[in-house]
This record gives C-alpha cells, structure tokens and sequence, in this order.
C-alpha cells in the first residue's frame, strides 16, 4: 500500500470519530491532509468511507430520521450534484484544495456563531443545495445540514445526517463516475481507509458516552481552522 494512503487512514479514523460524536466531522477532519499529501485523490477518495460509516451509523437509529429535513435536502442535493461534477472536471487539485480550506473555515465560522437556523422548508433545501456542490466537489457536505438540524436531540442529528451522506456520497460518487472523473487508484484508496472509518466508529463508542459534545466539538473545530488555513496557504504557495 502506499505509505500516503496509509498515512491517511489515521486522519479517517480521527474524522470517523468526530463524527460518530457529533454527527459530522469526518472530511472536515480528513480532508486537510489528503489535500496535503494527496490531492489527486480528492475528493472521490474519501467520498467511499462516507458511504459506508454511514451504513453502521444507521443500524443503531434509523428511528430518529428527520424525514421531512432529509427529503427536502436530498432533493435540493439531487438537482445540484452535476455543479460539484463540473467544479471537479474544471478547477485543478490546487483549486480544489484552497476549496477545501475555505469550506472548513466557513464551516467552522458559522458553527462557532451558531446561527439560530430552524429545519425550515427553505432551510432545508438551501442545505443540500450548497451541499450538492461541496459534498461532491470537495467531500465536505454535512455541516450545512446539521447547523440547520441543531436545535434536535443529537441521536436524531446523528441519524439524519449518516442518512445524507449515505444517499449524497452515493449520488456525488455516481455522478463522478457518469462524468469520468474517478481513478482506480482513488477507488482503492476510498476501499483502504473504509475499515479505518469503521474503526473510527467503534471506539467513538466510549467518547459518546463520556465526553462533553459541546466543548470536545469546539477543539476540532479549533484544529480544523489550523488545518484549513495550512490548506489554503500551502495551495496558494504551490
């Protein structure tokens, strides 16, 4: 295996735990460093791991779905996915990197302002719009959702957001593959760091349990603004 992609894993294992923790968080986590190490494998790559911790997620709350939240964004995510298709076969890997480091930021900006969102219609649907074209362009999809779900119990967040990634990243990957834009090698490489996000699942199990979701969230975020901002310097420098 290549020694990069093995590397990686570690970063998906970490993001798998944030967001086994707080609904989200696994390519907003991962995705810095394989921009960094990696960028040619961005973003089908680490689309195939949110496919699949999502299938292990929902076998444990399934119950909790936000149903009418989860249709209107997966809707909105639909009609919008062949943009994230286009920005992916258009921007370069560098483009696509400064992408990544400037969704985090936003990401994390409005998660630290927490604005008071409500699953509204239109809230929904501005939702998995926006996260039509940055879940496939750049693998990073859920925050959006989840800060219009904030104000639900965190078992009912959880559940409706692995249902958004399971159906986006399926919609993003096919979408991918409709427009010749996945390799064999990311391919393999998604295939590698799925047992790591699966890894990262179980031993979120104690964390959840134990850890403040509050505070523990507001370090990764702190983590993900130093991750985003070597992003983006290190794609405007190269």
């Amino acid at each position: 295996m290549d020694p990069a992609v093995a590397a990686l894993g570690l970063a998906v294992l970490a993001g798998a735990v944030v967001q086994s923790v707080v609904g989200f968080g696994m390519s907003v986590v991962a995705a810095p460093f394989v921009v960094l190490l990696a960028p040619d494998l961005m973003p089908v790559a680490l689309l195939v791991p949110s496919v699949t911790l999502p299938v292990l997620q929902l076998s444990h709350g399934v119950r909790d779905l936000a149903w009418r939240s989860l249709g209107l964004a997966l809707t909105a995510r639909l009609v919008l996915t062949p943009v994230g298709v286009a920005v992916v076969a258009v921007l370069a890997p560098r483009a696509i990197a400064a992408l990544v480091g400037v969704l985090i930021l936003v990401t994390v900006a409005l998660s630290v302002r927490t604005i008071d969102l409500r699953p509204t219609r239109t809230n929904a649907l501005v939702a998995g719009a926006v996260s039509g074209v940055s879940g496939t362009a750049a693998a990073i999809g859920g925050p959006f959702l989840a800060l219009v779900l904030q104000h639900e119990r965190p078992e009912r967040v959880r559940s409706t957001l692995a249902a958004f990634f399971l159906v986006g990243s399926g919609l993003a990957l096919g979408g991918l593959t409709l427009g010749g834009e996945v390799s064999g090698r990311q391919l393999l490489a998604g295939l590698a760091w799925a047992p790591c996000a699966l890894l990262g699942y179980a031993v979120a199990a104690p964390v959840r349990a134990r850890v403040d979701a509050a505070r523990f969230r507001r370090y990764v975020l702190g983590f993900c603004v130093v991750a985003s901002l070597t992003v983006i310097v290190r794609a405007a420098l190269s």
